[in-house]
């Protein structure tokens, strides 16, 4: 994510650098009687201090097929969703996230289930207690008019009803506002979308294009990501978009930008730069890791920041202003795909792993561009550098803060310094390797230097990315 604008305020904070033990195992079957006395409920967050009340425990998502129609004449939205899970305990119960919207029905493997709403959780009871092990499918019947999610200290996401549609984008906000999801990082999933929309709009999504359909004035636009994805990362775009397809390297190559925007201009230029940015990245952090490319210009100045939404990020306005172009922020975005998408959080405090390494890519790719080089940007920031703000656990309100994205390009950067280039990128095509499709850590990460590098190295990280006093250069 790459923001513009006011950042939130600072705060000071403890630093712990810790990993957080997720335990997730496989699970579901029923059991009726005596038996469901051993089963209890799943719980109602997923134990993250920095999104309290997001994701929830007792059960691991592995696909989402969503069925939406959305009219922007009304802002109304119903979908049916039909989630694939396994129970990762014996449950009696379990929440999915859903904001705002109503609930018609749910079902539990085809049968009616119990449910109610409490604030932004949708609980539902099935007849029968889900054991551990086995999978189960829960589908929900759900309409209504979708919101924003406003938080004063990370500010607003979630779906946007815009002049010619919407726009369904967040970090960390966003995914609950449209369907109902454990909308945490650390249970990623796969995804289908089938969204209708009156003739003569785009809809686009992530992943690979299916087939459209039309019928009775109304356009059915489908969508699949097939290799896991953070439920932060989806995105739904719909409105008056010029949608170019091609394919690069082989797959497909979707970008689109807002009709009121110039055909010719910045926009659309950095974005026609998508493959080129692309395959500069893959050769420094390893092969691409999804099917399909792209990127979605959107003209709405509500979206003052750009998003790594899966395989195809999503840019606000502010960006490209005065029309210029702006290959950085696509690097910067794109850079995501590897670091944050394909390897995602474990846990929000964590966030230095996505955004210092894709600050990094844009120094990586202005020095390729004929720009600064990476050395150079690097002393810049260090001499501009506030120590005392931390990279990892910058605290809730410094989420999107300078510590997070500059000082962890820093650290980023001295790495290298102290390993030498041939280890440092070995290091990160191991971690973009190693964990893709998966998760991880600040403590997985060092682990995995010091392991590639067969030397110490928690000593420099923890100078670069915790200590309070500027580090020596390396």
């Amino acid at each position: 994510m790459v923001l513009t604008g006011r950042r939130p305020p600072r705060r000071r904070v403890a630093v712990a650098v810790t990993a957080l033990t997720s335990a997730i195992a496989l699970g579901a079957a029923g059991c009726t009687g005596a038996d469901r006395d051993m089963f209890r409920p799943g719980a109602a967050d997923a134990g993250d201090p920095y999104v309290p009340g997001h994701g929830n425990g007792g059960y691991d998502v592995k696909n989402y097929h969503l069925d939406v129609r959305y009219d922007p004449a009304t802002d109304r939205l119903t979908g049916r969703a039909t989630i694939t899970a396994t129970a990762t305990q014996d449950l009696s119960r379990f929440n999915l996230d859903l904001v705002g919207l109503q609930v018609g029905a749910v079902t539990v493997n085809g049968t009616r289930a119990e449910h109610r709403r409490d604030d932004g959780e949708l609980v539902v009871t099935p007849p029968d207690g889900l054991s551990r092990g086995r999978p189960f499918t829960v589908t929900v019947d759900y309409a209504g008019v979708p919101t924003a999610v406003s938080d004063g200290a990370l500010g607003s996401g979630g779906f946007l009803h815009t002049a010619d549609g919407a726009v369904a984008l967040g970090q960390p906000d966003s995914a609950a506002t449209w369907f109902p999801v454990n909308d945490h990082p650390s249970d990623k999933a796969s995804y289908e979308l089938a969204v209708t929309v009156p003739d003569g709009l785009s809809a686009l999504s992530n992943g690979v294009p299916g087939p459209k359909s039309s019928a009775d004035g109304w356009t059915t636009w489908r969508w699949s990501e097939r290799t896991p994805m953070a439920s932060y990362l989806s995105t739904l775009v719909i409105g008056d978009y010029r949608v170019v397809t091609g394919s690069h390297a082989g797959q497909p190559m979707i970008t689109a930008v807002a009709a009121s925007l110039p055909a010719t201009g910045g926009a659309a230029g950095s974005l026609a730069r998508t493959g080129e940015i692309v395959d500069f990245l893959a050769s420094r952090f390893g092969p691409y890791p999804f099917e399909s490319y792209g990127g979605i210009v959107v003209a709405d100045d509500r979206v003052a920041y750009a998003l790594e939404t899966q395989s195809r990020p999503v840019y606000g306005p502010a960006f490209f202003a005065d029309d210029r172009p702006n290959p950085g922020v696509v690097a910067h975005e794109l850079a995501h795909q590897w670091f944050g998408d394909s390897v995602s959080l474990t846990r929000w405090g964590d966030i230095w792993l996505n955004e210092g390494f894709a600050s990094y890519a844009e120094w990586l790719w202005e020095e390729h561009d004929g720009g600064r080089t990476a050395q150079r940007n690097f002393e810049l920031q260090y001499a501009s550098t506030d120590w005392s703000q931390p990279s990892v656990e910058p605290g809730r309100e410094r989420m999107f803060g300078a510590a997070v994205y500059k000082r962890g390009a820093l650290a980023v950067h001295a790495l290298r310094r102290t390993v030498g280039d041939a280890t440092f990128f070995r290091i990160l095509h191991t971690w973009t390797t190693e964990r893709a499709a998966g998760s991880g850590t600040t403590a997985d990460f060092v682990a995995l230097a010091e392991r590639v590098a067969d030397r110490q190295l928690r000593p420099l990280f923890d100078a670069w990315l915790v200590g309070g006093a500027a580090p020596t250069l390396p």
